[in-house]
């Protein structure tokens, strides 16, 4: 079901599956997809007893700012800061954080800086949080390569670019994050009418800039950034998910960040599963939440 609600800076579009009094879990999209990501995932926790709240992020669906004053921020102070204010504002005390790419961002953002309110984390790619004052050390090529589209979105030409072919971008990224995976264009298509959000291309250029060190943060955000800064450990029990065919992330995933997490850690190579983790390997994203719900959960 589709509902809104006013949380922080946002009028955040949301949908939501499951009984009202369940166990609490929060499904986070990355970039390039949407809620659609999720719709296998959340039927299957809402039979296991989970109320399930899939917000559309920042900038995609019907998410809204609530001011045109607001910057048109995407950097992860932010997509944490959303992700606080939306439980804050469903009256959710602590809730089992899902994401992956910007939502897995999310997820480890709240669980590293308010981990009270994580009952558990499920992550793609491990820790997600950026080091930006590393952002300028180089990287071995085969790992540059992969990050094209943010060089590309650094310059001008790139965010005209992104605003011109909106589409076209997104499902080439598809296609090659995604090698393994014979999407549908009806099944694009149903994520693709997100990007049509009139802030869409604004959140995603200044993702890719703020994180690379080129482009300021919104000063409200400053507070969060800096604690973000000291790369704090994420002390709740987490499961990190990789995607064995993922063409972006890591070669070779995330099983080095085990000193990352100071809770129970477990990592979980996905054989031949791409970057879109949920919409790709919906079951086994689907396990890895159900073995973080809380006691008396389900």
């Amino acid at each position: 079901m589709l509902k809104q609600i006013e949380a922080g800076a946002l009028r955040v579009a949301y949908r939501e599956q499951g009984e009202a009094g369940g166990w609490p879990v929060i499904l986070l999209h990355g970039f390039p997809y949407d809620v659609h990501a999720y719709d296998a995932v959340a039927s299957r926790l809402a039979a296991e007893g989970a109320r399930v709240v899939i917000p559309w992020l920042r900038g995609y669906g019907p998410t809204r700012f609530l001011s045109l004053d607001t910057p048109r921020s995407g950097q992860q102070g932010a997509l944490g800061a959303d992700l606080l204010a939306l439980m804050d504002a469903l009256a959710i005390p602590r809730a089992v954080l899902a994401g992956y790419d910007w939502g897995g961002r999310a997820a480890c953002v709240v669980a590293a800086l308010w981990p009270e309110r994580c009952a558990g984390l499920v992550t793609g790619d491990g820790y997600n949080i950026q080091d930006i004052a590393a952002a300028g050390v180089p990287a071995a090529p085969e790992r540059e390569h992969r990050h094209w589209y943010q060089y590309y979105l650094h310059g001008a030409r790139g965010a005209a670019g992104l605003a011109a072919h909106r589409q076209e971008f997104c499902r080439l990224l598809w296609r090659l994050w995604s090698p393994d995976w014979r999407f549908t264009e009806e099944t694009f298509q149903r994520s693709a009418a997100a990007f049509d959000n009139p802030d869409f291309v604004a959140v995603v250029v200044h993702s890719y800039r703020h994180r690379h060190g080129l482009a300021a943060g919104d000063p409200a955000l400053e507070a969060i950034e800096q604690r973000l800064a000291a790369q704090p450990p994420i002390g709740v029990p987490s499961i990190s998910l990789d995607g064995g065919s993922d063409g972006v992330s890591r070669p070779g995933g995330s099983g080095g960040d085990a000193a990352r997490f100071t809770g129970s850690y477990t990592h979980r190579t996905l054989p031949g599963i791409g970057h879109n983790l949920p919409q790709e390997a919906p079951e086994a994203f689907a396990r890895a939440v159900l073995d973080l719900r809380p006691p008396g959960g389900g």
